[in-house]
């Protein structure tokens, strides 16, 4: 058999697998009309029907991974699957996710990396116009940067949720690489835009390569894009998306100072989330102006067993020199020992307040 036989044939095979596979997504996306057939037609009158179950879907991409045999990576193989899932969520019912913006920001990248690119991806200024995008039903569902593995905790983002009603529904950890973008390159580069936060996180590289040369903090690394392809001599930290969207070149790329930087986002809404089997609580607890208050509240974590996956510290807003603490930890709100900690809470803290349960990171 020739060259030419044999890649016919594997081309042939190919046609067929794809016939295939088109016929079964359409199989999927009828099943998934009729689920929303079945919702409607039990819902009580006047009862907001749920589309969307970040529980349901975190399982089934954990089950794509483990069923996975290659040669396609097991996140590449669940990306496909989360494209498939968007597309079929759409046909019961499109989602509205409200996001930190402009368009082209990191946040708007989580967005579609956990709701999929059938979404549509509603920009708002700031993170407190994300809150009340939800809050209202204006959007299904926000998206807010809550911690960077270099900078830290975004503190806008904990400030928020102490007025909110809302519940987190899932969260989203994004790789970010940053790259340092012009209008053209050879130009002389005089002050450079980026999010503060994206600065602080390429902060060794530009003392190294453009230590006299102005940084300006904006409010998204989009805003920074934009200014950088309107103004001469002007550039911006960003990423591939932004550099896209403004006909930006990419100077130098993957600047960041820890090639493991990582943004971790929620995803916030008006619904609780069931169980998932591998889940995630975020609790905002005020204790009282004792001495080892700290102490009083994470002692039955530890006698319970419970992983404390992160807790940071804030002003409390009911006089100085009080405080709040945002904790994150292993488990849901309803597994039986999470309840006995949070009876425990109940009787040392002053406040306590359950911010949701949600799946962990599938991606």
């Amino acid at each position: 058999m020739s060259e030419a036989q044999e890649l016919d044939s594997l081309r042939q095979q190919i046609d067929d697998l794809d016939q295939r596979i088109q016929t079964l997504i359409n199989q999927r996306a009828e099943c998934a009309q009729r689920v929303a057939e079945v919702k409607l037609k039990y819902a009580a009158p006047n009862e907001e029907v749920v589309f969307y179950r970040p529980e349901r879907e975190a399982q089934v991409l954990r089950r794509v991974m483990e069923r996975n045999q290659g040669p396609l990576a097991d996140e590449s193989m669940a990306r496909l699957f989360r494209e498939i899932m968007s597309q079929c969520l759409a046909l019961e019912k499109p989602l509205t996710v409200a996001y930190l913006g402009p368009q082209g920001t990191f946040t708007q990248q989580a967005a579609i990396k956990h709701f999929g690119h059938a979404v549509n991806c509603a920009s708002q200024i700031s993170i407190p116009d994300v809150f009340r995008e939800v809050a209202s039903g204006a959007a299904n569902y926000g998206v807010v940067p809550i911690e960077n593995s270099t900078e830290g905790v975004v503190t806008h983002t904990l400030d928020s949720f102490m007025d909110s009603g809302l519940h987190i529904c899932g969260e989203v950890a994004l790789r970010i690489h940053h790259h340092l973008l012009v209008k053209t390159n050879g130009q002389s580069i005089e002050r450079i835009y980026s999010h503060a936060q994206s600065l602080g996180q390429c902060r060794l590289w530009l003392d190294q390569y453009f230590p006299n040369v102005e940084r300006i903090a904006v409010s998204s690394n989009a805003e920074a894009a934009r200014r950088a392809s309107q103004e001469p001599n002007a550039a911006a930290i960003a990423g591939e998306v932004a550099a896209e969207l403004y006909e930006l070149d990419v100077h130098a790329a993957n600047i960041e100072d820890r090639p493991d930087n990582t943004t971790r986002f929620l995803i916030i809404g008006q619904q609780q989330t069931q169980p998932s089997g591998d889940d995630k609580t975020s609790l905002l607890v005020s204790s009282r102006n004792q001495p080892g208050a700290l102490y009083q509240v994470l002692a039955p974590f530890h006698q319970a067993g419970i992983s404390l996956t992160r807790i940071e510290t804030r002003p409390a807003r009911t006089g100085a020199w009080n405080y709040v603490f945002f904790i994150d930890f292993e488990g849901h709100y309803h597994d039986a020992n999470i309840q006995q900690v949070i009876e425990q809470l109940h009787a040392v803290a002053a406040d306590l307040k359950w911010l949701g349960s949600y799946p962990k990171a599938v991606l």
